[in-house]
């Protein structure tokens, strides 16, 4: 138990700095004509900066409960918060030339980008069930919000709309979860339920249900199959930046707090661990299979993204169902994996709002020609999705083999073996995605009768150059492709860090 509840109070700087800066961003909108707006986005960027540069200098040597072990400041904690951090600056690198033309009240969408962050990082430092629930719905409450910030677009209501339902489905459901483990163990805390299931007389189909319950709403956030009906549309349909922080932010903050309440609650109860453990390697198996399947058939790239994330929440999902078995070769592979995602993911996305900035169009047909057009903006998608396929040299390579790895040695050969025959299926989609900007000519998707000329030649019409993306989109797409080479190569620093992250959190007993 800690000392007192003001003694290591000010732990919580980065948060309370975090909230009063998302305060800052929310009142220095109000003053700021609408030509300066863009001021926001450098505002809100340099406010992230600032917290990460606080976390980092009032880093405590050893993990630090606070209000009573609802919440600890420990190296896993630290390590996501960091990583939050990271990714918040990178979205709004996304946003700043896409909010320009296509999204009003910018102050209001980097204030509740900041807000999100907030959430997040108290879902990695929660050790309390209740407290991670109000974490995460002040998370889901931001990305509402922001997947239905496209005024003008009747897509980005109608995804709001259906995201706000099925959230608030799942909010619900986890709730009553957390109820009746509560009634059924009379506590909410991750080592109290960690000890009250090592009892035999722990077992009763309260728990089963409540236990089911947690399992299913953590399943819609984190989109997993056959929880995964929301995804789609609300990736169409949201604002390109804001759909590549749906598929990086918060699976990430979902995987960060499941990989606490697997470790100090569920995996120290053997018994129990051993019973979820194949339901959950299922479930990874659905989700991979699933979402790379129907990614085959999609023509849009937001949708493509969609099912594609799917099946990358099966890929780290399996690592989830090894827990048990070597659970720090487990968990490392698993934040490994979330942070190539990332960088990965960060790539194809701008490169995507790159070609959409300027053309306003998101189909994969659509990006017929781009090698032609635009070679960087091509080559940085290129590069994303061969290191979301897994190819080498690429930093998806890497950590899909630690990834799988420790699956088979986590004795799962057969999940293991779903996961590299999924990332087979995979790369189909990908390489079609490539063929589209470097073999097919621009003017593919064009009618037929526009091709002929006067004389009746089958010649290519002219095809008017695609104007440069931003300096900041570009720099974005070049230190993130050069990230994703460079992880790949020699992820040995990044994989030191991971694992004293993965240290604090593993089970004792």
């Amino acid at each position: 138990m800690p000392a007192g509840l003001t003694a290591n109070l000010h732990l919580l700087t980065p948060e309370f700095a975090l909230t009063a800066l998302a305060f800052l961003v929310f009142t220095v909108d109000l003053f700021l004509p609408e030509r300066s707006k863009e001021w926001l986005a450098g505002l809100s960027a340099a406010s992230l900066l600032a917290v990460m540069v606080i976390a980092l200098l009032m880093r405590p040597a050893a993990g630090v409960e606070l209000y009573g072990g609802l919440i600890v400041v420990d190296s896993f904690g630290l390590f996501f918060k960091i990583f939050f951090l990271a990714i918040g600056v990178g979205i709004i690198a996304l946003s700043v030339e896409y909010g320009r033309e296509r999204l009003q009240h910018r102050g209001e969408f980097y204030g509740l980008l900041l807000f999100s962050i907030l959430g997040m990082n108290l879902m990695a430092m929660s050790r309390e069930l209740l407290t991670a629930y109000i974490a995460l719905e002040l998370l889901s409450f931001s990305l509402y919000v922001m997947v239905a910030y496209g005024l003008r677009e009747a897509r980005s209501n109608e995804a709001g709309i259906k995201y706000i339902i099925i959230g608030a489905l799942s909010s619900a459901i986890m709730l009553y979860g957390l109820s009746n483990i509560y009634a059924a163990l009379g506590t909410t805390y991750f080592a109290g339920i960690a000890a009250e299931l090592a009892s035999p007389a722990s077992a009763n189909p309260v728990l089963w249900l409540g236990i089911a319950l947690l399992v299913v709403g953590l399943g819609f956030k984190l989109s997993v199959v056959p929880f995964h009906m929301w995804a789609p549309d609300a990736y169409e349909g949201a604002p390109l930046p804001v759909t590549a922080y749906l598929a990086i932010g918060s699976k990430a903050a979902a995987f960060a707090l499941t990989l606490r309440l697997f470790a100090e609650a569920i995996v120290p109860a053997a018994d129990w661990w051993g019973q979820w453990q194949l339901i959950i390697a299922v479930l990874a198996a659905l989700t991979m299979l699933l979402g790379n399947l129907v990614a085959l058939a999609q023509r849009n790239l937001k949708r493509l993204m969609a099912y594609s994330s799917i099946g990358h929440v099966g890929y780290a999902l399996a690592g989830v169902a090894v827990l048990g078995s070597d659970f720090a070769l487990a968990a490392k592979a698993v934040i490994f994996y979330l942070v190539v995602y990332a960088v990965t993911n960060l790539v194809v996305f701008a490169g995507i709002t790159a070609y959409y900035n300027r053309t306003g169009q998101d189909d994969i047909a659509d990006l017929a020609g781009l090698a032609d057009r635009q070679p960087f903006v091509a080559a940085a998608i290129a590069i994303g999705l061969f290191s979301l396929a897994g190819l080498p040299i690429f930093a998806g390579f890497t950590a899909k083999f630690y990834l799988f790895a420790a699956v088979a040695d986590g004795g799962m050969l057969w999940l293991a073996g779903v996961a590299i025959f999924s990332s087979l299926i995979s790369l189909y989609y990908y390489l079609q995605v490539l063929r589209q900007m470097y073999i097919q000519p621009a003017h593919a998707a064009a009618d037929s009768d526009d091709l002929h000329n006067d004389h009746g030649h089958n010649d290519a019409p002219e095809v008017a150059p695609m104007p440069r993306p931003s300096v900041l989109l570009m720099a974005t797409m070049g230190i993130s492709a050069l990230a994703v080479t460079w992880l790949g190569v020699y992820p040995a620093p990044l994989l030191e860090l991971i694992e004293a992250a993965g240290a604090a959190i593993v089970p004792m007993g």
